[in-house]
């Protein structure tokens, strides 16, 4: 075993003292402006005219070809590949043997047999891993994100997403022409400016649009052209503050725990990535605490994936999972947060006593992985994951994940907001005392338009995919 591997690392350290002590904060969103006009204003308009989210900065993206590419990544993925394969995409999602969820990507179909994995790098580095050492005739050639790059911007393509009410008309505008007829998540090529772009049939925050990419140093051009056709239609650029923020709408989960770090199964790989990986210096943060990195695990069933689970192929986790599927033990909701318990915490900065740990506007986000505890009369009953506050809704809102039992529409909990005294630092949190916040049991999504929209896709057989 490497002296430097994240397994040496963890032996000598333990997961829950070396992710709880990380010094990075929530993932970042470089390259974009901070706001373009006001974050209240970018979010709204995703609601009400149209925006563009530039995306070409913060995920990872990894290229795997080959004649075993399409076998290797059906192989990992809990979800179905038949009939999966050039101009689809889906939403990826590998599990451990004990069927916990290492992450979720974006699946690109491409050409051939060539696919694209976009999104945090806990997949890309599970798939290059197993590519490399299980025998698979194929390869991985990674574009790292932005903030793992050193010197100058260095990227393969270009990524944005049209979204909102009038980004249809937008796009029939800067194409000059009708708007190409595809499901779903399903891909056509168009024309932009004279160049040629690909365009994935997608939705965000329960709006029409379309992700659009294609090669970097053409770019800007599409960039200025969509910009140019949206100034009629309240185009707005969405900057990296308002960003993150849109999953509160759609109820995507982005920071499940990679659950690699304790697996016996899963030791070679461990010994296989750096004690400079993702999964060794990202951070764990948030009233939530154990001991046991194994609780903070999650199942596709606690994420609310149980629909993509599917049992038609073998896979990496699947006897464990068939066993869960029978009886999932917790469920995705949204809890809105009392406004009046969080004005009172936010109060706090302006007395002279304690304060409560501050709410950042909109994502009141601050470890790469946020795990915030949910009681009911003092007992733990969940875990928040992703707290911000929606200007459409005019709530603070979080993404939780709750036992059963305590999951109903409706029902009263309590959010313990700050983090649980002695189990880490981190130079982005400042001196706080721990308050309770009343919060309410809410559907995911949350806005109804959402849940009309991912409901209809549900319906037709479609996968709904993050942001």
């Amino acid at each position: 075993m490497s002296q430097h591997s994240l397994e040496a690392l963890l032996q000598k350290t333990g997961a829950v003292k070396l992710l709880r002590n990380s010094k990075i904060g929530a993932h970042v969103y470089p390259g974009v402006q901070s706001e373009y006009t006001n974050w209240r204003d970018e979010q709204r308009a995703w609601q009400q005219t149209c925006v563009l989210f530039n995306q070409s900065y913060h995920m990872t993206d990894m290229y795997v070809d080959g004649p075993d590419a399409l076998k290797l990544l059906s192989d990992l993925g809990v979800n179905s590949f038949k009939n999966f394969g050039p101009n689809k995409a889906k939403q990826f999602i590998p599990c451990s043997p004990e069927g916990y969820v290492i992450g979720d990507v974006i699946l690109f179909g491409l050409e051939g047999n060539r696919f694209n994995l976009v999104g945090r790098p806990s997949v890309h580095n599970w798939v290059q891993y197993n590519c490399e050492t299980g025998g698979y005739d194929a390869k991985c050639v990674r574009d790292e994100r932005l903030a793992a790059q050193k010197g100058p911007v260095v990227r393969q393509a270009y990524r944005f997403q049209v979204q909102g009410p009038n980004a249809m008309k937008l796009m029939e505008k800067v194409l000059q022409g009708p708007v190409p007829d595809v499901k779903f998540f399903n891909m056509a090529t168009v024309k932009i400016a004279g160049k040629t772009v690909n365009a994935l049939r997608h939705g965000m925050v329960g709006q029409p649009g379309f992700e659009l990419f294609g090669p970097w140093d053409e770019g800007e051009t599409i960039k200025a052209a969509i910009v140019e056709a949206g100034e009629e239609f309240g185009l707005r650029l969405v900057g990296g503050r308002a960003y993150s923020s849109n999953t509160l709408e759609s109820g995507w989960i982005p920071s499940p725990l990679p659950a690699i770090y304790t697996s016996p199964k899963l030791k070679a790989y461990r010994e296989w990535l750096p004690d400079t990986c993702w999964e060794a210096i990202a951070s764990l943060g948030g009233s939530f605490y154990s001991d046991n990195i194994e609780d903070y695990y999650l199942t596709p069933y606690d994420l609310g994936y149980g629909p993509s689970v599917k049992f038609d192929h073998e896979f990496v986790g699947r006897e464990a999972l068939e066993k869960i599927a029978k009886n999932p033990k917790r469920t995705k909701v949204t809890l809105e947060l009392n406004s009046q318990d969080v004005k009172d915490a936010m109060g706090t900065m302006f007395d002279r006593g304690e304060r409560a740990k501050f709410f950042e506007f909109p994502s009141a986000v601050y470890a790469t992985w946020p795990y915030d505890k949910v009681t009911k009369n003092g007992k733990t009953v969940g875990i928040s994951t992703w707290i911000g506050y929606s200007s459409n809704e005019r709530k603070m809102l979080t993404l939780a994940i709750l036992d059963n039992e305590y999951a109903q529409m409706g029902n009263d909990v309590t959010l313990v907001w700050g983090e649980r005294p002695g189990t880490g630092s981190k130079p982005n949190v400042e001196s706080h005392v721990q308050v309770d916040i009343r919060a309410t049991v809410c559907p995911v999504p949350y806005t109804e338009v959402v849940r009309q929209v991912y409901r209809s896709n549900a319906n037709k057989h479609e996968v709904v995919a993050p942001a």
